[in-house]
């Protein structure tokens, strides 16, 4: 059975039902007919987000490409787990890929904190030409393929971040003062909402706004589909743009998974993942106006703020990450770029 595009499946109730492992599916060819081994990638978000439909695109071509021999199978909505726990599912052979926030990979190897810092780039597209070129994260990338079983493909862009609270708008890091903001689970985020005033607290996503709700915490940092798609919106309706943060949104897989692709069917991969990047971030801007509307219809307001002191603020952090050779010549080549 020929399947032409990425199915979003309805959760299960472990990831044992799933039968997680990289399989040749497509039962019912003709005989003769290569079966498609399908490679299941998890992803945190809905299927409506821009890096799922981008996923869904780079499957369909894949399987052009590759003669039917590979495509993807997107599995949203956390139905895998957290990102921290699907990257864990990775390095086993569990799950074939995943899509992960940046700083999860500080866990591993803390360079990879030189491309999470906040303000360090100028656009979605200086971000992404820096990310996605191996002259500049191919040894970095690399770091992770033979000791954490972690090989990263390339990366998406995840949305400009902001703040968000439940009891006013965020003009300056005083605003900030005391309030628990939730980061993604690194160092370099909790220092980060630190330097801006705030205590940054790492959480799985799923968990937020229940935390919020109750007053565990007082707000979030995210982008604004995270922001509208999740109903944070309803829950804590100050939206501050302190434009603080681009991190990257990493397609990781097992090493073995990419092992297994023929040479061709390797360059096959790695230009249609390129060619996906580039639909992603074209389709990411009409995403962030249609979010803003359904934030605003939900009651929620959104505010400027003083970018320049919230950048002067976290300026030591970038003194602190940026501090020895390899992320020296990675800063050193991110500034290049702009």
């Amino acid at each position: 059975m020929q399947r032409n595009k990425v199915f979003t499946v309805l959760a299960f109730s472990s990831v044992a039902v799933l039968g997680l492992s990289a399989c040749g599916s497509g039962g019912g060819n003709d005989a003769g007919q290569q079966s498609a081994t399908v490679l299941k990638v998890a992803f945190n978000q809905n299927a409506t987000h821009p890096q799922a439909v981008a996923i869904t695109e780079l499957s369909e071509k894949l399987k052009e490409a590759t003669d039917g021999a590979y495509e993807l199978e997107l599995f949203p909505d956390e139905q895998l787990g957290s990102q921290a726990e699907t990257l864990e599912l990775v390095q086993s052979g569990a799950v074939d890929m995943a899509i992960v926030a940046g700083p999860l990979l500080e866990a591993f190897n803390p360079d990879f904190s030189v491309l999470n810092l906040p303000y360090i780039y100028d656009s979605p597209e200086h971000q992404m030409s820096v990310l996605n070129d191996p002259e500049i994260t191919g040894d970095l990338y690399d770091s992770l393929t033979e000791s954490e079983q972690i090989s990263v493909i390339g990366a998406y862009h995840g949305g400009v971040r902001n703040v968000y609270t439940t009891d006013g708008p965020v003009e300056t890091p005083a605003d900030l003062a005391g309030q628990k903001i939730r980061v993604i689970s690194s160092d370099t985020n909790v220092s980060m909402v630190g330097l801006m005033g705030g205590v940054g607290t790492p959480m799985p996503q799923g968990d937020v706004y229940t935390a919020i709700q109750s007053g565990v915490l007082n707000g979030a940092e995210n982008n604004e589909l995270i922001f509208a798609d999740l109903g944070h919106s309803e829950i804590a309706a100050y939206y501050s743009y302190t434009k603080h943060l681009m991190i990257p949104d990493y397609l990781v897989a097992n090493p073995a998974v990419l092992e297994a692709f023929s040479e061709d069917q390797r360059a096959d991969l790695e230009s249609l993942f390129t060619e996906s990047v580039d639909s992603e971030l074209a389709s990411f801007d009409a995403k962030v106006t249609e979010a803003k509307k359904k934030a605003e219809d939900s009651g929620a307001t959104f505010h400027e703020a003083d970018v320049d002191a919230f950048r002067e603020a976290v300026a030591p952090l970038l003194e602190e990450k940026i501090s020895n050779d390899v992320t020296t010549a990675i800063f050193d080549k991110i500034e290049a770029a702009r």
